[in-house]
């Protein structure tokens, strides 16, 4: 076995140094290319990328559409850097920050030949990474001796887009016995991702019968609700209530899965909240920052309920799309479970926008 880093390692290493603000050479069978995540570029960095050759910002189509910038392949737009664009105009175009104060940052000239695939891959790091879904690239002609010279990460694009479309494969870390306020007989799985990804945790209560369907809950982590008692969303008072059901039946098992913000972070989810506060909705808020309307991946709910041995559950949810992707796994949904709680004055609005544009059934 050699002892370098795996495909799926040096993924992970790509998606660590795009959060430090170092490159990466993305390779494909059309070309290459240097690719630093937009929001962590630095001035310095910007000049050096600029003396290597034309820059391009690859942008989704939902951040070009608020920027009014031509998305001709369709998912992304790649937009040319004027030549007198600085590290500021890069970031604006990333940022929907100052949006409605400065609202005209173009025209803009988009590339519509030639192949998009380096900019899509370095796009899907950017996510990967829980950064604003931009990139600047630059093209190189020789990228294993810029990498080697440099002491860059160099991926493969069909690396970079395996990461983002293969379900993550976990492993089981470790578990033990904790008693909670909601229910004494409380057991913690803790599952970890072999692409060195977030860790995700099972909360078991009772003793379920694996040749039953389960009562579950597949509860994104929600920081601002489960944490601090938000009123803005319902997700503490979903929590309390699952665990506090279980308890009640006596079994359950509730899947605490870190994809925080609809899989973009809590980061990006307070630039959301600032967007919400300038008059923007959940969904028109994702799409200004560039996401869309939902970016988690259930998949790993349904990896885990199979790793602990459960093929059927009770499904505590107001979300059609998690039965949908638990059948689509694999998991039969026996029965969904209505979990209606935490409306207040302040989520009202939220709550709405899930109902009317995500097809909660609230």
């Amino acid at each position: 076995m050699p002892l370098g880093p795996s495909p799926a390692e040096r993924l992970n290493r790509a998606r660590a140094d795009l959060r430090m603000g170092v490159p990466v050479v993305l390779r494909s069978q059309e070309g290459a290319a240097l690719v630093v995540a937009a929001e962590e570029l630095d001035a310095d960095r910007l000049g050096r990328m600029r003396a290597m050759g034309p820059l391009t910002l690859a942008l989704t189509a939902r951040r070009a559409e608020t920027l009014k910038a031509r998305a001709y392949d369709d998912d992304l737009a790649r937009v040319v850097v004027p030549d007198d664009a600085g590290l500021a105009w890069v970031q604006a175009m990333a940022d929907p920050a100052d949006d409605l104060t400065s609202p005209m940052k173009g025209p803009f000239v988009s590339l519509r030949e030639g192949p998009a695939d380096l900019h899509r891959a370095a796009i899907a790091l950017a996510k990967s990474a829980r950064l604003l879904p931009a990139a600047l690239l630059v093209p190189v002609p020789e990228p294993g001796k810029l990498a080697e010279a440099e002491g860059l990460t160099l991926l493969d694009v069909a690396e970079a887009e395996a990461g983002a479309l293969d379900a993550p494969v976990l492993h089981p870390v470790a578990h033990a016995r904790v008693p909670m306020a909601a229910a004494e007989a409380g057991r913690l799985h803790i599952f970890r991702p072999e692409d060195g990804g977030e860790e995700h945790y099972a909360v078991e209560v009772g003793r379920p019968d694996r040749d039953k369907p389960v009562l579950a809950r597949i509860h994104s982590a929600c920081f601002t609700g489960d944490v601090l008692g938000s009123l803005k969303c319902d997700c503490g008072a979903q929590l309390a209530a699952a665990l506090k059901q279980m308890a009640a039946e006596g079994s359950g098992i509730l899947l605490y899965l870190n994809q925080e913000g609809r899989g973009i972070g809590l980061a990006n989810k307070m630039r959301a909240y600032s967007l919400q506060d300038q008059g923007f909705d959940t969904v028109e808020a994702n799409h200004r920052l560039g996401f869309e309307d939902d970016e988690r991946d259930f998949r790993i709910g349904a990896a885990i309920l199979k790793k602990m041995g459960f093929s059927s559950v009770r499904l505590l949810t107001n979300n059609p799309q998690k039965m949908a992707m638990m059948e689509a796994q694999g998991v039969k949904v026996a029965e969904r479970v209505p979990l209606k709680v935490g409306r207040t004055r302040h989520n009202e609005g939220y709550l709405a926008t899930k109902a009317r544009k995500s097809g909660h059934l609230l």
